[in-house]
């Protein structure tokens, strides 16, 4: 495995978000939904697509507080522009299970 500088990782803008809407996305190779996050009013509101729909059904994302890079350039998913991306664990079977706070935090909070 490759090693990181510490001045790689610093580069790597990790916030907390809170997920205000959860849309299906149908034109997806792979099942996933399309996430608005809010970033708090310094940052704002941006949209992810994310392949979680083998654990986590849209109503229980809705108000899921979840961490995200959000320095990565957009990038163009068909008709989607994806604007930040949200992080977790990736199982055997691909499942992901999202990186969220334990504790209700103020939106946009660096991760560090």
């Amino acid at each position: 495995m490759p090693q990181l500088l510490w001045s790689d990782f610093e580069k790597v803008e990790m916030r907390i978000g809170t997920i205000v809407a959860v849309a299906d996305f149908p034109e997806a190779r792979k099942p996933a939904f399309q996430l608005t996050i809010d970033f708090g009013n310094e940052i704002g509101v941006k949209k992810t697509s994310a392949q979680i729909t083998k654990r986590y059904q849209k109503e229980d994302l809705v108000g899921k507080q979840v961490v995200a890079v959000i320095n990565f350039p957009k990038k163009q998913i068909g008709k989607f522009n994806s604007e930040c991306l949200v992080l977790g664990s990736v199982g055997e079977e691909n499942d992901i299970v999202l990186l969220t706070s334990d504790l209700k935090v103020e939106n946009g909070l660096r991760i560090g």
